[in-house]
């Protein structure tokens, strides 16, 4: 089993930065992918980023060049630092891992909304 804790979220003005961070535990967390989803009101839950124990790093089109996942091992924590905030980045964020049997861990999510 792993459990994710989310931190970071906040109000921000358009322009602002956040970073988020989350914290996993249990077993072998460190070789797991790593990410981070976003769910808009009203919409689906949509990837943002994920980042491989190996430290390869996929990001969506939309966050390219302004969002930035990244990973310590050494502290189980993986970071997603945010730049260039627009008011439609207001989402509930989800940290996410995948283990190697597949198996899909969640954590419970944290607001970030950016006011205009």
């Amino acid at each position: 089993q792993v459990q994710l804790v989310e931190s970071g979220g906040g109000l921000v003005q358009a322009g602002g930065s956040l970073r988020l961070s989350c914290a996993a535990s249990g077993s072998f967390v460190s070789t797991n992918r790593m990410g981070w989803y976003r769910q808009l009101p009203g919409k689906q839950r949509e990837l943002v980023a994920t980042i491989t124990n190996s430290y390869s790093t996929n990001y969506a089109d939309s966050m390219k060049g302004r969002f930035t996942i990244s990973r310590d091992n050494a502290k189980n924590t993986v970071y997603l630092q945010m730049n260039t905030l627009k008011p439609e980045d207001t989402a509930v964020y989800y940290c996410y891992s995948r283990d190697r049997l597949m198996r899909e861990y969640w954590g419970q999510g944290t607001q970030v909304t950016v006011s205009s």
